[in-house]
């Protein structure tokens, strides 16, 4: 072989991505080495001998069922993630799962006790600090509130560096209060002006004029969309109806499944109309967008440092607030 048959070689070799693949329900996973997504799906569909009328297929990450559908996003992926391939009305289940780290979609019945859940949270946190950002705010609490001796050890880091930890936790929580209470002054600001005009458009209005009544929508629950009360439990639709700003306290698997929701069948569960439900499904959007937003900054930082794989523990800024 030529110099620069091996060069070319070498560089196509540079370019390409370890991955693992298997599909939902089988045991058997598959190395695959591509470029990129598309090439990573006509792989993943041969090795895995995917009909080609079950195509086209979805890859979700095999430990959170986080759909993978955005190049920057793949590329960030660090070599040997796994991969789960969907084929076509095929959905991601925790339960099929090969490794104890699904901690974004473990239902409470999964969970043994809360100690175990604070350690498969502190699993996460150990394996890459930018899952922070994916957390719910019930997540971030539960390692808030863990001992500092118990994470230290399970983290395998000091007490000094645990406590910058979960110092930036409570930050991230307190970030997300301030959202959720400037949203709330903000909806109530527009709430009034809202009220103002309606009162100024009535006075207006000459008497004779007959007074026009808004359009009332339907919200019994008797209907409700069995699609929609599948795909979210009960504490999501809880959270989704009584909590203001509910997409700042659900983590990024339950954003997704909000996402995913038919908006008719979300507004009727919920006991809302059609138009709420739209606004809430936007909200959603733009939050796990957010969020993976910084979760790619992340990786893009960590993948250009010098022989780091991981964030350096010490370089989270201290809190300034305490819990």
């Amino acid at each position: 072989k030529s110099p620069r048959d091996t060069a070319e070689r070498q560089l196509m070799a540079a370019r390409l991505k370890q991955c693992v693949v298997r599909r939902r329900d089988g045991p058997e996973q598959h190395g695959v080495a591509a470029s990129c997504l598309r090439e990573l799906r006509d792989k993943a569909c041969g090795v895995l001998a995917i009909d080609k009328a079950r195509e086209p297929i979805t890859l979700v990450l095999a430990e959170d069922g986080t759909i993978v559908d955005d190049e920057d996003y793949f590329l960030c992926l660090p070599p040997n993630t796994k991969f789960v391939a969907l084929a076509k009305d095929e959905k991601w289940s925790s339960k099929s799962l090969d490794s104890g780290t699904s901690w974004l979609s473990e239902s409470v019945d999964e969970v043994d006790s809360a100690a175990e859940k604070w350690k498969q949270l502190a699993r996460q946190l150990k394996d890459d600090l930018s899952n922070i950002i994916l957390m719910s705010e019930e997540d971030l609490q539960v390692l808030i509130d863990v001992p500092r001796s118990d994470l230290a050890e399970e983290l395998a880091q000091s007490e000094t560096k645990v406590q910058v930890l979960q110092d930036t936790l409570q930050q991230v929580l307190d970030r997300r209060e301030e959202e959720r209470q400037s949203r709330q002054l903000l909806e109530l600001y527009l709430e009034a002006l809202k009220t103002e005009d309606s009162i100024l458009s009535k006075v207006a209005e000459p008497e004779a004029a007959p007074r026009k009544e808004m359009d009332v929508v339907d919200t019994g629950t008797s209907s409700t969309d069995t699609s929609a009360t599948t795909a979210l439990s009960d504490q999501v639709l809880a959270a989704l109806k009584e909590k203001p700003a509910p997409e700042l306290c659900l983590d990024s698997q339950d954003l997704e499944l909000v996402l995913k929701a038919d908006a008719a069948a979300l507004a009727s569960a919920l006991g809302w109309d059609k138009q709420k439900a739209g606004a809430l499904q936007s909200a959603c959007d733009q939050e796990l967008s957010k969020r993976l937003q910084q979760v790619q900054t992340l990786h893009s930082l960590r993948s250009t440092s010098k022989g780091k794989k991981t964030l350096p523990w010490g370089d989270w800024p201290s809190a300034k607030r305490k819990k």
